[in-house]
């Protein structure tokens, strides 16, 4: 399909820069496509309400890494001394070495050193720094740092910034609040650079509801990478290649969701990572298994949904795999109808928005 189909004009002033307190008082669409009314407005603490005893949640249990490093380049030679590095972690490939994206990718070379937590804010352990082992294209450099392991975490948690996204971040710096905002009640294990913001929702005190209405939530992990803040460049989807991201589906929660769909309840993903990552490990007979590795599904209009049957999720942006996604799952002309009502009445949106709870009518 051509990309600038999903193309849309967003107000600036729609877009959160902070989210709303407490969490579950966000503003929550609800999409029923083919249905009268197709759109209603709720809160996400109407979630219980509109959900059925014997339903479940699938959240995505991932934590935020300060994966955003600034530096300054080094090199043997004066020539180019002092030179600013902005370092995104995205992926780590051995207990020293991630895989990051650079700004200036084409300022850095091999062999060169990075010295991280500039301007005096190193870490107790001594400054962070870092070789260029290799060079890849679009800014993206293998990274291997003087520390490793523990040492290594504890290092880049001292000194990196919280990665918010680049709409948010070309307006305000980040700051300690957004530690605590930019990670979801659920987070376990560290490995992503972006929140699966639909998670940001979500209370103890909701979760406590759910549980009394019959509604359970099991959880996967599937760290996101930094191909989630990268654009769709291509003109045609076809053209487009997604990242790689790791996750895992544990056994007994495969076990679970099964069971919760044979017995006749509904699976509802928390967020498009956590769908992505079910319909990966979902077979095409409609079952789930234990599964562990990386994906890279790319799902757009005209894929088969193989396993959930509802999503909560946030409003994404415009020409983004985020956007197909919701596209695929509810038909395209439902989203434009929902995302044109959400700017018309005033949902904010984005990673620190408002959601969108899509039902769509079980597929035969």
């Amino acid at each position: 399909m051509r990309v600038d189909l999903f193309d849309f004009e967003l107000p600036p002033e729609r877009i959160a820069l902070r989210p709303v307190s407490p969490r579950d008082a966000a503003r929550m669409l609800v999409v029923r496509p083919g249905d009268a009314p197709e759109l209603t407005d709720a809160h996400v603490f109407d979630l219980p309400a509109l959900l059925r005893p014997g339903d479940a949640l699938v959240v995505n249990d991932t934590r935020v890494v300060p994966a955003r490093l600034d530096g300054i380049r080094r090199r043997t030679s004066s020539q180019g001394e002092g030179v600013r590095v902005e370092a995104m972690l995205h992926k780590r490939v051995a207990p020293d070495t991630w895989l990051a994206l650079a700004r200036p990718g084409k300022r850095l070379a091999p062999g060169d050193r990075i010295a991280f937590g500039g301007e005096g804010n190193t870490c107790l352990l001594g400054s962070l720094d870092a070789t260029v082992e290799e060079k890849g294209e679009g800014g993206e450099v293998t990274l291997r740092f003087d520390l490793s392991g523990a040492a290594l975490d504890e290092a880049v948690a001292a000194v990196g910034h919280i990665p918010l996204p680049p709409y948010i971040a070309a307006k305000r710096p980040d700051d300690e609040q957004d530690r605590a905002d930019y990670q979801t009640m659920f987070a376990a294990y560290e490995g992503s650079v972006a929140a699966p913001t639909a998670g940001l929702h979500f209370t103890p005190e909701l979760i406590h509801r759910l549980e009394e209405r019959g509604v359970e939530t099991h959880r996967v992990t599937l760290h996101v990478g930094a191909g989630t803040f990268l654009p769709v460049k291509a003109d045609d989807t076809t053209d487009h290649r997604m990242h790689a991201e790791w996750g895992e589906v544990s056994a007994a929660t495969a076990e679970a969701l099964n069971a919760v769909k044979a017995r006749g309840g509904r699976v509802v993903t928390v967020g498009t990572t956590a769908t992505r990552l079910i319909e990966s490990a979902a077979s095409d007979a409609g079952r789930l298994a234990a599964w562990r590795g990386e994906t890279d599904i790319f799902i757009t209009p005209g894929y088969r949904f193989r396993f959930i049957d509802g999503m909560l999720t946030n409003f994404h942006l415009p020409r983004s795999t985020l956007v197909m996604l919701v596209a695929a799952f509810i038909g395209h002309e439902s989203q434009k109808r929902a995302y044109t009502h959400a700017i018309a009445n005033g949902y904010r949106f984005y990673s620190y928005g408002d959601a969108c709870l899509l039902l769509p009518k079980a597929r035969a």
